[in-house]
């Protein structure tokens, strides 16, 4: 499946623009989460970075129209019916990097919670830890998309997988702890909003080793070899 999108995007005519596009949609989307987690970890000064933030966001937004404007230009000419699967693959990631812009957004915003810098200890290092899994992931998105490496696929969405079962015990963990209610809650927030970061960046990575109908859907007890077959 993904071969075929790339091919048609790969084409030097109008179709290789909703495929540009899409991979700026991905660069700046990734742009905007390091952005946000330099926010949340009060690594840098929030006003500046976060109006950088909400201006990306703008521009990802048109993009996102402007694809969908593409699709349904492109599938309205009878000759280009065969390429309904990869339209249909294309109009449900770019709603997953759309959805990535707006948790970069989220996590900018969580410091208006908890101004005060996050303190030290085990939570933090593991939210950290986290947030490094996450983002490693990210950075290899647009090239083994684009590359179609059906095994480094694989291996970013095992390693996702386990970087969002960590979420869900850091959260327990915070649940169980006694910090003031500013600060559980910006931990809370700051995990939730990570593993949601990771999940649709894992959604674009499934592109690459499942086809379309499973694309968006996994089992996080299961995840997919490089030939498509799930294995425990």
């Amino acid at each position: 499946m993904l071969r075929e999108l790339i091919t048609i995007f790969g084409n030097r005519d109008p179709l290789a623009e909703p495929g540009d596009n899409f991979i700026r949609m991905i660069n700046l989307t990734r742009e905007m989460n390091y952005a946000a987690g330099q926010i949340f970890f009060a690594e840098e000064q929030q006003s500046s970075v976060r109006d950088r933030i909400y201006k990306w966001d703008t521009e990802v937004n048109e993009l996102e129209r402007g694809i969908r404007r593409w699709v349904m230009m492109h599938l309205a000419v009878p000759g280009n019916r065969a390429d309904v699967p990869y339209s249909l693959l294309l109009m449900s990631l770019v709603k997953d990097v759309e959805r990535l812009g707006d948790y970069a957004k989220n996590l900018s915003e969580i410091v208006d919670i908890r101004p005060d810098r996050l303190p030290p200890g085990p939570v933090f290092d593991e939210l950290m830890t986290i947030r490094r899994r996450v983002e490693l992931a990210y950075q290899s998105c647009a090239d083994v998309f684009v590359a179609s490496r059906r095994d480094e696929a694989a291996q970013l969405i095992r390693q996702g997988r386990e970087t969002a079962r960590r979420c869900d015990l850091l959260v327990a963990e915070i649940g169980r702890s006694d910090y003031d209610a500013a600060t559980t809650t910006a931990f809370i927030l700051g995990t939730r909003y990570y593993k949601r970061i990771g999940a649709h960046v894992l959604n674009v990575l499934s592109s690459v080793v499942v086809p379309l109908d499973k694309v968006d859907y996994y089992d996080e007890d299961e995840a997919p070899s490089a030939d498509g077959v799930t294995q425990d």
